[in-house]
């Protein structure tokens, strides 16, 4: 569940229920989504969170996608775990874990936006961690931290049986002075946990610990306070782990330091790593931020880093986009004079003349289906041209990714207009003069492997603004393809429906007496709008869904430009030929003022210097 969906949906409902119930309505979902054929797929297509090559990191030998981690008081009941590694996370901790499920446990409550977490908060049965960890497909580290109430004969049988199936153990001071009294054999490291006032106060523990074999590092967790029976992280916890995190680094440069806690920004986490942190675990601040935050995170990183921008190999990718807004232009200039050629008068065996005379409206109606096509296509040129000059000029996977697959969706649809037996060989002449464009513009994406950064490190207004506005343009992507989909299938099949046979004031049955030849042709026409439509939508999707950055004034730009075309068309050429029935434009005022409150509110966002 991406921001944009998780802040609109925490907002109207997650806010009005109780922190458990709202926490496993959204776990449950994600996790549900997860397991069933292809759905990692569609979380990955939605939140493109995969953590950058750039942010892996290993511990002992041991691979982490990135230093980014969950801590165990999100999913107390593990009902997440099987989505989380789709959301960008490195590593995920479960637990404390206990031998069999306490008897008092209280849920977490809400408080003037602070969750408070009562010391009697749920713990994980050590059957309900095996039966998880056994039954999913987790491809992530997992951490393991052992209640600190558990007693010392159960201490060794939680460590054994969980051994097999974690990576690393979050141990208690006490707990691990009692695993070095025992000797206990065990391949797994553990890490310390230490409050920030036991780091100060214990600096020579910390030195004991960091030179045992089995010791991996320490765990640092934010500074709480307690109020009546719960509690809650500081208001400068953040502050306090830095400060704590320098100590130790100063003392001991080689220890691995993990934080827990006291993150609600991307500034709060580079913080931290500036500090010396190794690894984060994101706690009550993940819920606060949402699931976009590690993305934000890793990006914000990369942008720490610095690196140069590799311009690439972009003009064939050009020429295409340049090449559809010049064909989409000659299709206008035909829609407005001519409408029909000769080709055209030829296949139906009636002249545009002899039309006029039958029934005006004919030619007015199909006049409407290639204006409508000529704006997509003008539009979609617009959008084609400014990924090549700024997404994939600069190196991002995630335009050529876009470019490319709207573009195959493009040329499959040349399929969609022979499904009625009339292939248009002007079409396909075109598309045949775009292929040889394509191939080279193809090649030349295949060095494109870039990912963004972005100095975005805080939940102001203009993002939270920004979100709503990336919203409004999914929702308008979604809509359009749908739209594209509906309109291809009435294209292939019934050709019209009830406003057009109104507006025409003709059945199917007198247009096929006119000629058995003209409903092949608005077939055809119909079809390739639809199919136009759909590759239009998927540009504005995929650019929705991935390319929103803070101050990335040319997503703002194409999409505030791009759209233009394909909506005056749409609109203009049913005024022009006076088919302006409201039920049948109420789909395209539909995506009109979702076009209008994304640019709005997306204004503020995009339109900020990075």
């Amino acid at each position: 569940m991406p921001d944009w969906s998780y802040h609109p949906l925490k907002k109207l409902l997650l806010d009005r229920l109780s922190p458990k119930a709202s926490r496993e309505f959204i776990h449950k979902c994600i996790s549900t989504i997860a397991s069933i054929s292809g759905g990692r797929s569609l979380i990955r297509f939605l939140g493109n969170m995969n953590p950058p090559q750039e942010c892996q990191k290993y511990l002992e030998q041991t691979s982490f996608p990135s230093p980014i981690g969950l801590s165990g008081i999100i999913d107390p009941s593990l009902s997440g775990t099987n989505a989380f590694q789709e959301l960008g996370l490195g590593f995920l901790e479960i637990g404390p874990i206990v031998l069999d499920k306490p008897r008092k446990q209280m849920e977490p409550v809400l408080e003037n936006e602070h969750i408070l977490l009562s010391n009697n908060f749920e713990k994980v049965p050590l059957k309900l961690a095996i039966k998880k960890l056994t039954s999913l497909d987790i491809r992530i580290p997992i951490f393991a931290r052992i209640d600190a109430q558990v007693k010392r004969n159960e201490w060794d049988l939680i460590v054994q049986h969980l051994m097999p199936f974690v990576d690393f153990f979050i141990v208690t001071k006490e707990q691990m002075n009692f695993f070095l009294q025992k000797d206990i054999s065990c391949s797994r490291s553990f890490f310390i946990s230490l409050t920030v006032d036991e780091m100060h106060e214990d600096t020579l523990e910390i030195e004991k610990f960091h030179k045992q074999i089995n010791v991996g590092g320490i765990v640092v967790t934010a500074p709480c306070r307690m109020k009546d029976s719960y509690w809650h992280e500081d208001a400068d916890a953040n502050k306090s782990l830095r400060r704590a995190v320098k100590h130790v680094k100063e003392r001991y440069p080689d220890i691995v330091v993990i934080t827990s806690g006291g993150v609600e920004t991307p500034e709060d986490a580079c913080s931290l790593m500036d500090s010396g942190a190794d690894f984060i675990m994101l706690t009550n601040g993940y819920v606060k931020a949402g699931p976009g935050l590690p993305k934000r995170i890793h990006e914000r990183l990369l942008f720490t880093e610095n690196q140069p921008v590799l311009k690439q190999q972009w003009i064939w990718s050009f020429l295409f986009g340049l090449s559809i807004l010049f064909g989409g232009l000659i299709a206008l200039y035909f829609a407005f004079t001519s409408i029909i050629l000769s080709y055209d008068e030829s296949f139906i065996g009636l002249t545009k003349a002899k039309l006029v005379q039958i029934n005006p409206l004919i030619l007015s109606f199909m006049s409407h289906d290639r204006m409508a096509l000529a704006g997509t296509m003008i539009s979609a040129g617009i959008l084609y041209i400014q990924l090549a000059r700024h997404g994939i000029k600069d190196g991002m996977k995630w335009a050529k990714i876009t470019f490319h697959s709207a573009a195959i969706i493009g040329f499959l649809g040349i399929f969609l207009f022979i499904g009625f037996g009339y292939f248009d060989w002007l079409h396909g002449l075109f598309w045949l003069v775009l292929l040889p464009i394509y191939y080279f513009s193809f090649k030349e994406g295949t060095k494109v492997t870039g990912t963004p950064s972005s100095s975005h490190e805080k939940n102001d207004r203009t993002w939270m603004l920004g979100l709503y506005g990336q919203l409004m343009f999914i929702i308008l992507g979604f809509s359009i393809i749908i739209g594209g989909i509906v309109i291809s299938t009435i294209g292939i099949s019934n050709v019209f429906v009830s406003t057009d046979l109104r507006f025409l004031c003709m059945s199917p049955q007198m247009l096929d007496r006119v000629s058995d030849h003209l409903i092949p042709v608005i077939a055809h026409d119909r079809a390739g709008f639809g199919s136009s439509l759909i590759s239009v939508g998927s540009l504005v999707l995929m650019l929705s869904l991935w390319g929103f950055r803070k101050g990335e004034r040319w997503i703002w730009n194409t999409l505030a430009l791009g759209a233009l075309p394909a909506f005056i068309a749409g609109i203009g050429t049913h005024f022009y030929i006076g088919y302006t029935t409201p039920i049948h434009l109420f789909p395209v005022y539909f995506l009109v003022l979702l076009y209008m409150l994304g640019i709005v509110f997306s204004y503020p966002f995009l339109k900020t210097k990075n």
